[in-house]
């Protein structure tokens, strides 16, 4: 059947569950992946499509890392955009619209091929807890497997309820059943539990529909990929998406089913995502607006599924076909099956350590929307730092904690553990204070280092960062060497509308310029020269542009960041008493004796916990 004891067992095949084995494996643990369903492995629950504004720049952090969802993105992607493209670098953001049936197929043949990596198919009923450890999981059909780790990563499936309308009836997603024992088990250990909602659109027949009513949304001219690695290749062929829109007749049918729908009438309580809401949640919050955009984006090559990005509802189906049957193009629409909206449990994620250790039961992580997060990609990086650190604390090794300036997946489990959230956490740009550090295209230079050293980048990947990082600079060193002429440069400037120059200048000072990019420096007789002697790929050019005309940005943002850098290295003892401090306010005793951070950096991210008690503190501590 299998064996009887493992390193690592991970809970859950989903995006969490599937990049938390792997990384386990990957390093070397005797790992064993149980789920309900082993013909679900890594299913895209929503919108098949991974990546965008920061979380593209989350799976290109968890291919730096040597994780799987940027390899099996590109292997099985249909269209790729770079979004944000008319803003600044920090801003890009790739996506792909990916064929969803063969992205958990790619994903089920990437975990077969894995070493160290055992596969059940069961539910999971309850935990091993001994003494404050965890020691493995027990099944529904009684079966005991001892682990020295276990990696929850049980999505949407803990006590999951789906609703449709007046209906409502107990699932994980769409077709399968819900997980039940685990949520008992942990509250019983003393762990705190809430409830939060997610929700879905139809799923429709892209035969009914009439794509002439609708605007096309092609994909990037020169499309990129997400993988460092040579494993992948850019797409050849693409296929394109739609978009169109709903109307007032739209959501005055829509709002005739408001009585019915669960959020309205009490029948869900808990939250939503703030920056994914229904389309009830939308025509009710913002009612000013005469309509919203639907991305209408092929399930696969192959296959006539259609998914209705921004139609996300738990309106009854009835309410649903009649709604959509007024939308431009959809007006013979032919249902899948209709949207829904999902309740489950979730645990609040101040429960747990930097690692995703939980503090109440040693050896046992959390990975995923269990800690109230909405996403694949936030799920994904979520389930690879717990896969790594499980590895790492059974192999007595240190642990991998990423910075806020070292990658966003650090913000986001920093966010996590530090401020908690109480509605599904979703990654910005804008929740990064250092994004001009954490771009995209340097995720391989931030965080391949780090994964080499414990075992899990291989040196193939870093002998490519390093060659790419030793030819942007040499191009970078050459610009800011070599002089153009004013005969040769001013021609480009005046066609630019930039200003021209009287002597001749440093190559780097003229791409500095807004104005002026890679391809108009690349006219120069000597930029051709050096071209032509060193064999260059897009990857390096486009990291030496950034490099150029970003360096003061860049620069000003690492000293800032190198400044609080020394608050992070001032650790606060692991069983510090705050009661003790009798200046400090109340609310940050109590959140600080909750929540007890690491250091006085964190510290001082904790909502309420203000600038002057973080002083007390470092008054009482002796700083």
């Amino acid at each position: 059947m299998f064996e009887n004891e493992y390193d690592v067992i991970v809970v859950g095949a989903g995006h969490a569950g599937s990049e938390a084995a792997a990384a386990a494996a990957n390093l070397g643990s005797k790992t064993l992946l149980v789920t309900m369903s082993l013909q679900n492995i890594a299913q895209m629950s929503c919108n098949p499509a991974m990546g965008g504004i920061a979380k593209g720049q989350i799976v290109r952090e968890i291919d730096a890392l040597g994780g799987y969802s940027g390899i099996i993105s590109d292997k099985t992607a249909i269209q790729f955009k770079m979004l944000n493209k008319s803003k600044g670098p920090a801003m890009w953001s790739p996506r792909v619209q990916s064929d969803r049936m063969r992205f958990a197929e790619e994903w089920r043949l990437m975990l077969e091929q894995t070493p160290n990596l055992d596969f059940y198919q069961e539910m999971v009923k309850g935990l091993l807890i001994e003494n404050g450890k965890v020691k493995g999981i027990r099944t529904s059909l009684g079966v005991e497997i001892r682990s020295k780790a276990v990696v929850l990563t049980n999505g949407t499936f803990l006590n999951g309820l789906i609703h449709i309308g007046e209906k409502q009836f107990g699932g994980g997603r769409a077709g399968e059943s819900a997980a039940f024992g685990i949520t008992e088990d942990l509250v019983k250990a003393g762990f705190e539990a809430g409830r939060m909602k997610t929700g879905t659109p139809p799923r429709v027949d892209g035969r009914s529909l009439d794509y002439s009513k609708m605007n096309e949304e092609k994909g990037d001219e020169r499309p990129d990929k997400f993988s460092y690695s040579d494993v992948t290749q850019s797409l050849k062929h693409q296929k394109s998406c739609h978009m169109t829109y709903t109307s007032d007749l739209v959501h005055d049918i829509l709002r005739e089913g408001f009585d019915r729908s669960p959020m309205f009438n009490g029948r869900i309580k808990s939250i939503g995502p703030r920056y994914c809401p229904s389309i009830e949640d939308k025509i009710n919050r913002f009612a000013d607006k005469e309509r919203h955009q639907l991305f209408v984006e092929p399930e696969g090559w192959n296959t006539v599924e259609v998914y209705v990005n921004g139609f996300s509802t738990s309106l009854p189906e009835d309410v649903q076909f009649k709604a959509l049957r007024s939308v431009a193009g959809f007006e013979n629409v032919k249902f899948f099956r209709p949207g829904y909206a999902i309740e489950y449990d979730y645990f609040p994620p101040t429960q747990l350590k930097h690692t995703l250790e939980t503090k109440l039961v040693e050896g046992l992580y959390f990975a995923g929307q269990i800690n109230g997060t909405t996403g694949y990609e936030e799920a994904a990086s979520q389930g690879l730092m717990a896969g790594i650190n499980a590895h790492l604390k059974i192999n007595e090794k240190e642990p991998l904690i990423l910075k806020r300036d070292e990658a966003y997946i650090g913000v986001l489990i920093d966010d996590l553990i530090t401020k908690g959230t109480e509605e599904p956490y979703r990654m910005f740009t804008s929740r990064a204070e250092y994004r001009t550090l954490l771009r995209q295209d340097n995720a391989d230079f931030r965080l391949t280092p780090k994964s080499f050293e414990i075992g899990l980048a291989s040196a193939e990947r870093m002998k490519r960062m390093e060659f790419k990082q030793r030819e942007s600079n040499k191009l970078v060193n050459f610009f800011k060497e070599t002089s153009v002429s004013v005969a040769e440069v001013n021609p480009i400037l005046e066609a630019k509308e930039s200003a021209l120059v009287n002597q001749s200048d440093k190559m780097f000072k003229i791409l500095s310029r807004p104005q002026i990019n890679l391809e108009d420096v690349m006219k120069f007789e000597k930029v051709q020269e050096y071209l032509s002697q060193n064999d260059l790929d897009r990857e390096v050019l486009e990291q030496a542009e950034i490099q150029v005309k970003y360096s003061g940005y860049i620069d000003k943002e690492r000293n800032n960041a190198d400044k609080l850098t020394k608050l992070e290295d001032m650790k606060i003892p692991e069983n510090f008493d705050y009661n003790k401090i009798k200046s400090m306010s109340i609310e940050a005793k109590q959140k600080l004796s909750k929540i007890r951070p690491v250091t006085i950096s964190q510290a001082s991210r904790i909502s309420g916990v203000s600038p002057s008690d973080i002083s007390v503190l470092l008054i009482y501590m002796g700083r």
